[in-house]
């Protein structure tokens, strides 16, 4: 079948933009059909590449594609109008510079319709024959009932390559013969988060694992499925990675049935932490708890959660975007966990009720974690609980609120804090906003920072040096080498301008929380 004969198949109604020199009249090679943005190396040369467009976020990725197609010998793109409702001027002059002919394809025509007509007219039509009866074959193992699970083993055993997905926070969707150890899972996600294209290849000790996006691709990363297959695509068949993209389409339209159910609990979730949060009666707390898909006969622990994305000053802090990003990943840390409730609270922090583990908040470090060479400038704050029945969740839920507030101080991209951790001066002042903490300084050691500026004095520098000595005279003497009397002279004097009585507990503690405050 020669291209010409393609533009005048019936129904297809495909229009030609740019034509390359002799292109008419050379006959049809393998359609390859993709939204890679530099899917080169799937093509070996006279293809027809039928694209959506998806990898196109600006006109120079339309160089990039076009050059990637043009520098592996692909004769022509078929592309869809349907995302822009045009063709964008800038992927026809790429066509035109790196000669190849460009057709569009209608809104209205699905691009399975062309792929069938391109198979049952040409001499290659057994190949791509055989991948729509594989696609077929898939989707009807799903509709009737197959698990992902099974269909993943199947793909794995027709490949030869073990297939898995997971998510970007370690959480097994598929495990496969067995889930990925820690180490593999860090190596893994961290590959995915930071890679420039996808699909890419993660190092893993001596081992190498080809990380697939489950989708487009295009979404946030953060929240997405990974296909992790071991072995190095790049050096496979084509048919084998043409399988495997096949089942990352499968696993996507799996996620949306399961995403469905997801959604469809949030109600159920919020209007549960709305009565724990409003000290509702405990006989309807615990019903509704149960009808959200947590266990209130089992100790549970309150996990308070933040997303912290810098926005500019005149925007919301945080957009609908962001929010559900936040949720989306809360939910999956949750869910590898066990039977949890998640929903945002009255003050916007996402609420999450976990069933309690020993090991609880090592697995929320590590899982949160992994996310961390994706976040960007953004931050992620969690604050835990102790280990709480349901009748004592209120008292719980202001216990993971404080170490929240904690973890919020914090500069590292994530921050998990335990109730057990804010036992300290430093995490509490922490807490406290810096305005709070100046004017407390202010009113406190204001007379003394005074006395030093103006005399050029050591008061200050002596106080600390007494109150990290516990009080002793000698002690500090020794450590600023000077007479006993001087330290006296000077501590007395603190007490003078502060009105402090550094030999009581209280005025004492007043003082160390104001240096402390500096």
């Amino acid at each position: 079948m020669l291209l010409s004969e393609l533009f005048d198949a019936p129904g297809l109604g495909l229009r030609l933009l740019h034509q390359a020199q002799d292109a008419a009249d050379r006959p049809i090679g393998r359609l390859v059909t993709t939204d890679l943005l530099e899917p080169g190396n799937y093509l070996s040369g006279g293809e027809l590449v039928l694209t959506g467009l998806v990898w196109r976020r600006g006109p120079t990725d339309s160089e990039t594609f076009v050059a990637s197609v043009a520098g592996r010998g692909a004769t022509t793109i078929l592309a869809g109008k349907a995302l822009f409702g045009t063709i964008p001027e800038d992927l026809v002059e790429a066509c035109r510079r790196h000669q190849l002919t460009l057709v569009e394809v209608p809104t209205e025509v699905a691009f399975a319709d062309v792929t069938e007509y391109v198979a049952a007219a040409t001499d290659s039509g057994a190949r791509l024959s055989a991948s729509l009866v594989r696609q077929r074959q898939l989707l009807s193992a799903i509709a009737s009932g197959r698990s992902l699970d099974e269909l993943a083993a199947q793909i794995s055993d027709d490949i030869g390559h073990t297939c898995r997905v997971i998510t970007p926070t370690g959480r097994h969707v598929v495990p496969g013969p067995e889930p990925l150890d820690d180490l593999t899972l860090d190596a893994v996600t961290r590959r995915f988060l930071t890679a420039d294209r996808t699909p890419a290849v993660a190092d893993a000790g001596d081992a190498a694992y080809s990380v697939f996006p489950v989708g487009s691709g295009l979404g946030n990363r953060l929240t997405a499925w990974l296909l992790v297959i071991e072995g190095d695509h790049s050096q496979w068949p084509r048919d084998q990675v043409e399988t495997v993209h096949e089942l990352c389409a499968i696993a996507a339209l799996d996620r949306v049935r399961r995403d469905e159910g997801r959604l469809a609990l949030r109600p159920l979730m919020a209007d549960a932490l709305s009565l724990v949060e409003s000290g509702g009666p405990l006989p309807e707390v615990t019903t509704r708890l149960r009808q959200a898909g947590a266990q209130p006969d089992r100790p549970m622990v309150v996990v308070v959660a933040e997303l912290l994305t810098p926005q500019p000053a005149d925007q919301v802090p945080r957009d609908a975007g962001s929010a559900e990003v936040a949720v989306t990943v809360f939910e999956d840390v949750a869910g590898a966990i066990g039977p949890a409730t998640v929903a945002p609270g009255r003050d916007g922090l996402l609420i999450g009720l976990l069933p309690w583990a020993p090991d609880l908040p090592e697995l929320l470090r590590r899982a949160f974690g992994r996310l961390a060479p994706g976040l960007g400038r953004s931050r992620i704050a969690v604050g835990i609980s102790g280990e709480t029945s349901v009748d004592a969740l209120a008292g719980a839920l202001e216990e993971a609120r404080f170490a929240h507030r904690v973890a919020r101080a914090g500069t590292t991209p994530v921050s998990v804090v335990t109730s057990d951790q804010v036992a300290s001066h430093v995490l509490l002042l922490a807490t406290v906003p810096d305005d709070v903490r100046r004017t407390y300084t202010h009113r406190v050691l204001g007379p003394v920072l005074d006395h030093d500026r103006k005399t050029g004095g050591e008061l200050l520098a002596t106080l600390r040096e007494f109150l990290a000595c516990s009080g002793s005279w000698s002690r500090t003497a020794e450590a600023m080498h000077l007479h006993v009397n001087t330290v006296r002279y000077r501590i007395e004097r603190v007490e003078q301008l502060t009105g402090r009585d550094l030999s009581r507990l209280e005025d004492k503690i007043d003082v160390f929380l104001a240096l402390k405050s500096l």
